[in-house]
């Protein structure tokens, strides 16, 4: 064929099929119409949580690909459905492209859905489909950490400038910039780069979102009805209310607080955080426990109560009741999202409770799993330090533990390459903890000003990590928080820690100055605060130690033992006791008696000094030991512990002496347990 010819036979060709195309469009198009009509048509009574709703969006898909509903469909579900990374990872594709989808074929509607009320009522089940991809969209961002997509969404939302904000633009920027308030631009482009300026980011956009909602009240009352903007506002102002008590702005905090709690809208939760922070224990415990009786609106979300309350019991000296919470919500939960952050409860619980072993295996299940911080402004950095830094708490009361055990450990080469393997751990904990502290700009809000509401440390674990560095500089901080820090229940705090490290700086005498102007005018809650008694208690004793101040040393051992026991074995206080056994008594007996004898208590036949009461009765092939002791003014401090073993041989004297103290655990001691 010659060129001619060829050139004149591809024209047309061309020339043909331009013919025919709007042809084949129109017949596309009537194929699509038809197909969108059969979707629309069995959508109907389709709820986007039904079970149903990913086969339904499947087939919606092979119908039409074209079309948003089959996707918005399977992305929904898989929203719903998400418990892990992977999880909402995966229903971010579907979800995005059933927006592309809508937005390509629905953008006027869209821009236009606010034009009229009229208008608005006839294509709302387009915009609630709108609404529930990019919520959906949102919350799968949110939820893996990805606040760049977050504030790109709702900036784009933005743009459609809806008159009423259904979709929280204002408020969950503001949240954004407070979640991620401790990064900078160079991690996430639209951050600022220090925290002062995240968090007036975070308030700017909660007042602009009070202005907008005042700027259209008038013709949203005329569409949705009187009052409309109070919602709107109140869920603002429960942002404020957070953002306030984090700025230490407590007099707004309280004052947000009481609108939302007036109107029945408070988060108790929250509510109970702004209590423990500026100390009012009690009151935190109660609003915790209302918060536990609300149901979630889903279950993969942590609740936080099940986190926090557990610390309340700690400072309480309620360690079992910490450990049964926390082990019960676990047990509720399984390993759905809130599952690393009870374990780590769980963990601070059994310590507390002397339990090392059980502390450790809770806490490795913690640093094992990937948890996904939903619904809390908690995140992935203050989860890695708070397992890090009670890593650190951990190994230095293992280091304790074989101290009181072992009151001639330095004469054992057995015990000092144990001490020498759990030091240089306990170095390297450290290391990793004060590196990631030294990186975080909000380290004084966290750790330092102590009792933050949105800290994940307690007071006592912040002691752990600051006591073996500069003790100088934190006595001088902790001086400064007692004029610069408005909390008068927490003043208390700061002054024990400034003589705490007024000790540790070798000043005993101003250290010992401070701890009697505590201990002579402190006034707090008794029953809620045993844990701060407890470590004034410890922190005189040493002092009186050093000088020589036998009586007054005595009479606050003895008041720790009353207040907290749990924490003598782990405090290098050797403390006078009287021991009396009865019951079976023969070799296994001896034996234990005989390793009692070799812990650091100051074992004596003198009257006005605790009695730990150990009755022993042989049941079958097991010997069964009851225990109880009394302080030297006479109060119950251990009531018939009982402890169930089969021989001597695998240190149950040990057990024995830190069941003494009110260490928890199993009735009949595991074999082959070890010291």
């Amino acid at each position: 064929m010659s060129v001619t010819k060829y050139y004149k036979s591809s024209v047309k060709k061309i020339f043909s099929i331009f013919l025919i195309l709007p042809f084949f469009q129109q017949v596309i198009a009537q194929k699509n119409e038809a197909a969108r009509y059969e979707i629309d048509t069995k959508r109907r009574g389709i709820e986007l949580t039904d079970d149903a709703a990913l086969l339904r969006g499947k087939e919606f898909e092979r119908l039409d690909s074209t079309y948003y509903v089959g996707y918005l469909l399977e992305g929904y579900y898989k929203y719903n459905h998400s418990a892990d990374y992977l999880g909402y990872k995966n229903a971010i594709p579907t979800l995005l492209k059933a927006k592309e989808l809508m937005e390509k074929d629905f953008n006027p509607m869209l821009k236009n859905m606010f034009s009229n009320l009229d208008y608005l009522t006839q294509n709302y089940n387009r915009f609630q489909d709108y609404y529930s991809i990019c919520n959906a969209l949102k919350e799968c961002y949110d939820n893996i950490e990805m606040p760049d997509s977050v504030m790109s969404l709702l900036n784009h939302i933005a743009t459609y400038h809806f008159k009423k904000d259904f979709f929280g633009i204002y408020y969950h920027r503001a949240w954004t910039y407070h979640r991620n308030r401790i990064f900078t631009s160079a991690k996430y482009s639209f951050l600022k780069n220090s925290v002062g300026a995240n968090e007036r980011m975070a308030f700017k956009y909660c007042y602009e979102g009070l202005a907008f909602i005042k700027e259209n009240e008038k013709e949203n009352d005329e569409w949705f009805g009187q009052n409309q903007a109070l919602a709107d506002d109140l869920q603002i102002y429960h942002y404020l209310a957070l953002l306030h008590c984090y700025n230490k702005n407590y007099d707004s905090s309280f004052y947000y607080y009481n609108i939302l709690a007036q109107y029945g809208l408070i988060s108790w939760n929250n509510y109970a955080g702004f209590q423990t922070e500026i100390g009012n224990f009690s009151n935190a415990q109660t609003f915790f426990k209302r918060d536990l009786s609300i149901s979630y609106s889903g279950e993969n979300v942590l609740k936080e109560p099940y986190y926090y309350l557990p610390e309340l019991y700690i400072y309480a000296g309620r360690t079992e009741d910490a450990i049964s919470l926390s082990n019960r919500i676990i047990q509720q939960n399984g390993s759905r999202p809130g599952f690393g952050w009870y374990n780590i409860a769980l963990s601070r619980s059994y310590m507390y409770n002397d339990q090392l072993d059980s502390a450790e295996n809770a806490l490795d299940k913690a640093a094992d799993f990937k948890e996904l911080h939903i619904g809390t402004t908690l995140t992935q950095e203050q989860y890695e330090f708070t397992i890090n830094l009670l890593r650190v708490n951990l190994l230095d009361r293992r280091i304790e533990e074989l101290k009181f055990l072992h009151s001639n450990w330095w004469y054992s080469p057995t015990t000092l390459f144990k001490m020498a393997k759990l030091k240089w751990q306990k170095l390297m904990a450290e290391y990793n903890t004060c590196i990631e502290l030294a990186y975080n700009p909000d380290r004084s809000r966290m750790v330092y000003d102590l009792f933050c509401s949105e800290s994940t440390t307690t007071f006592d674990e912040a002691w752990y990590l600051m006591k073996d560095f500069n003790p100088k500089f934190f006595a001088k901080k902790y001086h400064n928080y007692q004029t610069t820090d408005k909390r008068e229940n927490i003043q208390r705090y700061f002054k024990l820690f400034e003589a705490k490290f007024n000790y540790e700086d070798g000043r005993y005498k101003i250290a010992e100055q401070e701890l009697e102007n505590i201990l002579s005018n402190t006034k707090l809650d008794s029953e809620n605060e045993k844990l701060f008694l407890g470590r004034l208690y410890e922190a005189a004793s040493r002092v009186y130690k050093i000088s020589r101040n036998q009586y007054s040393r005595s009479f606050y051992n003895n008041l720790l033992l009353e207040t907290y026991p749990q924490l003598i074995p782990f405090s290098n206080i050797r403390i006078p006791m009287r021991l009396e056994t009865s019951g079976v008594d023969d070799e296994t007996t001896e034996e234990i008696k005989r390793q009692l004898s070799h812990v650091n208590i100051d074992w004596t036949d003198k009257e006005k000094t605790p009695l730990v009461s150990i009755y022993f009765e042989r049941r079958g092939d097991k010997y069964q030991a009851t225990i109880n002791v009394k302080s030297n003014t006479n109060i119950q401090v251990v009531s018939n512990r009982k402890l169930v073993f089969s021989s001597a041989n695998n240190n149950v004297g040990n057990e024995i002496a830190l069941r003494i103290f009110g260490k928890g655990g199993n009735v009949v001691f595991e074999e082959g347990s070890e010291y």
